[in-house]
This record gives structure tokens, sequence and C-alpha cells, in this order.
């Protein structure tokens, strides 16, 4: 496993993991379920999983893996950065001045703000 497909798995990993728990889908998926949606074989993601278990990014929990602080951090930033063109407001959810227009960050915040149940 090299350190940049480590850091690239990483990322989608804690990406994938940040949305499903926003959208209320999981707060602890297992590992057979995030290879299904990365479209990654289970074996191949298992060793990954471990690698970020061990460096903090997840804990483990009896139904699958679940996002500590610095992993929950993390994949709000990876998630805000990929999606910076397309968290911008939707019509009635927040005025063009809206304070989330100032960076990925800040639309990511807003729009947790607006979804009310990403801790």
């Amino acid at each position: 496993m090299g350190e940049l497909e480590a850091l690239r798995v990483r990322d989608e990993v804690l990406q994938a993991m940040y949305w499903m728990r926003a959208e209320g889908l999981d707060d602890a998926p297992s590992a057979e379920v995030l290879a299904r949606f990365l479209a990654v074989p289970p074996d191949t993601l298992g060793a990954f999983l471990e690698r970020f278990l061990a460096e903090g990014y997840l804990d483990s929990e009896a139904t699958g893996y679940s996002l500590t602080d610095l992993g929950a951090e993390l994949g709000k930033r990876t998630f805000a950065d990929e999606f910076a063109g397309l968290t911008g407001a939707a019509h009635g959810e927040c005025a063009e001045d809206c304070w989330c227009h100032s960076s990925p960050e800040e639309a990511a915040r807003c729009l947790e703000d607006r979804v009310g149940h990403v801790h």
C-alpha cells in the first residue's frame, strides 16, 4: 500500500462516511457497506480501514466503523473541497450574500446548520 494511495483512499473513505452520517444513512457503516459504496473490493478496503483506525481517524463499533473527531473534521474538509462548486445556495435555502459563499469550509458549516443533524 503506497502512501499516495493510502491518502487518496483515506480522503474517499472519510468523505463518504461524513456524507453518510450527515444524511442520516449510517453512523457506523461496516467494511462491506463502505466497499460497496466506494466500489472497492472488501478485502482491499479492510487493510486501509485498519490503518485509519490505528491512525485515529476511525473508531471500531459493533456494526462497523465510526468517525473520530479527527476523522470527521478531515471528512468535512475533503467533502467541502470536493463539492465546493455544488454547495452554493439552492432556491430558498440562503441568500446570495450568505456567509457560506466565502469558502468551501463555510459552505459545509452552513449546510450543517441547515440540515441540523451533523455532529
